[in-house]
């Protein structure tokens, strides 16, 4: 009954005006409500945030207040994560990747080349598999609400452009410390090397490692290109974000409560999306501009690529289940479509 509620939330508050939460000011309760993220104030996760603060404050007549925590000050994902599983903290959005450990299903967001397009991804997070995904957190003390988006993953490097799959051969690769991304990567060829983000500036600037990969935002806003010559657009991994409750919490807060922030988070999550896409484009365009070579990997390559990735995405098939994995993939299917 309770996965029957929050799945219904998303589609009906948007069908909600504003109005009719006044008729229901009984049921709002002045609440501070903390919510951290990652990345610093001036990016998209910061922008989206402000905007959920916004629209809260707004729908609840000023008694919801959103405070934003940027630049992990709250701590790194996992630390935010199990705040708010104590209820010692309220909301976040932070990467699928690092909830795997909580909640094993989260693991199939991590497949290769699972989707083709930032479109594509849409109809599948926000359809009924994602949603299944999302309320898979709820046994272990979290409430997910809406996926927002870090992007496409592509490869940096300072060895030399990748054209073809053996074009890995040798390169000492940073890669996050994530089972299935490190077999990736290996199977490429790569010497894929497992280190912490915060350490992965340095390690390019001293030589410790060639190359690295994350969304075009990410290697721009971390200036990566002052320490990286090549740029190969493989998006080989498409990296959700989701924005999370803590469950004690969660449960404390009236239906009126929980509509408006979950109208709030939808509403931030079609700004991020939209944001995120126009500054991937830009980042890109001044990557080229900072001096990288950008290239772009065939699609025939791809194909190639997502072979040699079986193994890997058997790690997942095995982690999350055939059945779940299967449902995913049908979806994915049926949105290309």
């Amino acid at each position: 009954m309770r996965r029957t509620l929050i799945a219904g939330l998303t589609a009906a508050v948007l069908l909600s005006p504003l109005a009719t939460f006044a008729a229901h000011a009984d049921d709002i309760r002045p609440r501070m409500i903390r919510f951290g993220y990652g990345l610093n104030e001036d990016s998209n996760q910061g922008r989206a945030a402000k905007l959920l603060a916004e629209e809260v404050a707004k729908a609840s007549g000023g008694k919801l207040k959103v405070r934003t925590f940027g630049a992990a000050s709250l701590g790194p994902d996992n630390q935010m994560q199990n705040a708010l599983i104590g209820g010692a903290q309220e909301m976040m959005v932070g990467s699928t990747a690092t909830l795997v450990g909580i909640s094993k299903e989260m693991a199939v967001w991590d497949t290769p080349f699972l989707f083709s397009s930032a479109e594509q991804a849409d109809q599948v997070l926000d359809g009924p598999v994602g949603r299944e995904i999302m309320d898979k957190l709820e046994d272990k003390g979290l409430v997910g609400l809406v996926y927002w988006e870090n992007g496409f993953r592509n490869m940096t490097n300072n060895v030399r452009p990748i054209n073809k799959m053996e074009d890995f051969d040798g390169i000492k690769l940073r890669v996050m410390p994530n089972p299935v991304f490190l077999e990736t990567f290996k199977l490429m060829g790569a010497n894929a090397v497992p280190l912490p983000f915060s350490e992965l500036f340095t390690a390019l600037e001293t030589k410790a490692v060639d190359g690295q990969e994350n969304p075009f935002n990410t290697i721009l806003s971390s200036k990566f290109f002052e320490v990286q010559k090549y740029l190969t657009i493989t998006n080989h991994v498409y990296s959700p974000w989701i924005v999370t409750a803590s469950k004690r919490w969660w449960d404390g807060l009236s239906k009126t409560e929980q509509d408006i922030i979950m109208q709030a988070a939808v509403k931030a999550r079609d700004f991020e999306r939209k944001d995120t896409r126009e500054e991937a484009a830009k980042a890109l365009a001044q990557l080229k501009e900072n001096g990288m070579q950008i290239n772009e990997i065939s699609p025939a390559e791809v194909e190639r690529m997502r072979e040699k990735a079986q193994p890997a995405i058997q790690q997942v098939t095995d982690t999350v289940g055939q059945q779940l994995f299967d449902q995913v993939q049908a979806e994915v299917k049926k949105a290309a479509q």
